[in-house]
């Protein structure tokens, strides 16, 4: 059984609380493990807390873990119903000699004047990274490989990737074709929300087609209970690169790693960054949604006090150590000035404990509304503030509990 200390704590900055409101994820990335990848995100996919973070908002070449980006643009027109999964694309001379095996590339080995499902390509694109693939697709939906990459680059702004710009639908090296780390990890989590009857495919080991059969080169589909995706890059500019998910038990990360040396530190560096990942955090649900946290007192209000709770479920990642013995406190300028609305921000929930090296903080809100005195009311409560005044202390502890 966890326990943790809650207490109250009044004036608070309107400063502090600005900056709560409008802040990032929580991360850990201070303490994270070392890594030879010169690139690196771990997070968790829930609470999207960031785990390690290695230089995750540079640009870099992504290589073929861009082809995530290319499905995306599928993905969306199997969903709209303007393309079908049974709906058969040409293969042009273009695409197999760029994208095919003349170009000494990744191929799905298709043929010239080949028609081909739209299936297949996916399953090309995805599991054996065929360049052919990706420049048929780009082809058959938007006439040439440039206008299909402009409207990657629409799509990506509006899925709110901003570190990112294609040049092609391949990944192939290009000074001005770029993501960052968090793009990917932004692009991977879009696509097993949005698209999850399509993301099975990534997991998939093994893709036969013009009886060549390959391998999915995703090394942790192979070692690692619960890895189910998602993508491989290399170039001798990007050097090798995974964009990868697992989950274990109630809790699922995703993993970006690039410009690492060899196929087999890829695979080394993404089951040991993944590992402990899973090994040193978990997920804990403070309070739920509606649930009362404690209370605020009112200055001029119908109501003396109000009551504070959270507006979503509070579920943090958290160090195995700290969720054992946190110190959870409430944070607030007080007291708060009538009128008060329903749901108005108006105090923090401030969570530490071991081996966090910052707390974590998230807004509590206004459980009912709270008018404003009257006149004569406002007349009283002004006479009793100059009689006995205000105390704004600090109250250690008002309540303790325990929870699983």
């Amino acid at each position: 059984m966890a326990r943790y200390r809650l207490s109250l704590s009044l004036a608070a900055s309107a400063v502090a609380l600005a900056a709560l409101f409008g802040g990032a994820a929580p991360g850990y990335a201070q303490q994270a493990v070392e890594t030879k990848a010169r690139e690196a995100l771990l997070l968790d996919y829930e609470t999207g807390t960031v785990l390690l973070n290695k230089n995750a908002d540079e640009r870099m070449p992504p290589s073929s873990m861009s082809k995530l980006m290319t499905a995306v643009m599928i993905f969306d027109r199997l969903k709209e119903g303007s393309l079908s999964l049974d709906e058969k694309f040409r293969v042009s001379q273009n695409a197999w000699k760029t994208g095919g095996a003349a170009s000494g590339s990744s191929t799905m080995f298709l043929h010239p004047n080949q028609e081909v499902r739209v299936e297949d390509l996916l399953r090309g694109i995805i599991i054996q990274s065929g360049n052919d693939a990706c420049i048929t697709v780009a082809e058959n939906l938007l006439g040439t490989e440039a206008a299909f990459a402009e409207a990657m680059n629409r799509r990506a702004k509006e899925i709110g990737l901003t570190g990112s710009h294609f040049m092609n639908a391949t990944g192939l090296p290009d000074e001005n074709h770029y993501m960052t780390p968090r793009d990917l990890a932004k692009l991977a989590r879009f696509i097993m929300e949005r698209f999850p009857e399509y993301f099975s495919i990534y997991s998939e080991k093994e893709f036969s087609y013009n009886n060549i059969r390959q391998h999915n080169r995703n090394p942790l589909l192979y070692t690692m209970p619960g890895a189910d995706g998602m993508k491989t890059g290399h170039t001798s500019v990007a050097g090798y690169g995974l964009t990868a998910t697992a989950k274990i038990d109630d809790r699922r990360q995703i993993l970006v790693i690039n410009g690492l040396d060899t196929m087999a530190a890829r695979s080394d560096e993404a089951q040991k960054l993944m590992d402990w990942g899973f090994r040193n955090f978990e997920n804990r649900t403070l309070f739920t949604k509606g649930e009362v946290v404690n209370t605020a007192d009112v200055w001029l209000g119908d109501m003396d006090e109000v009551q504070l709770v959270a507006d979503h479920d509070l579920r943090f990642t958290l160090p195995r150590r700290a969720a054992q013995n946190l110190d959870v406190k409430v944070v607030y300028n007080g007291p708060i000035p009538a009128p008060i609305t329903k749901g108005q921000p108006i105090a923090r929930l401030v969570v530490n404990g071991t081996d966090m090296p910052t707390p974590l903080e998230v807004p509590l809100v206004a459980a009912t509304d709270v008018d404003r005195l009257g006149f004569f009311g406002r007349l009283g409560a002004a006479a009793q503030h100059l009689i006995f005044g205000h105390a704004q202390k600090q109250i250690e502890s008002v309540a303790s509990a325990v929870k699983q």
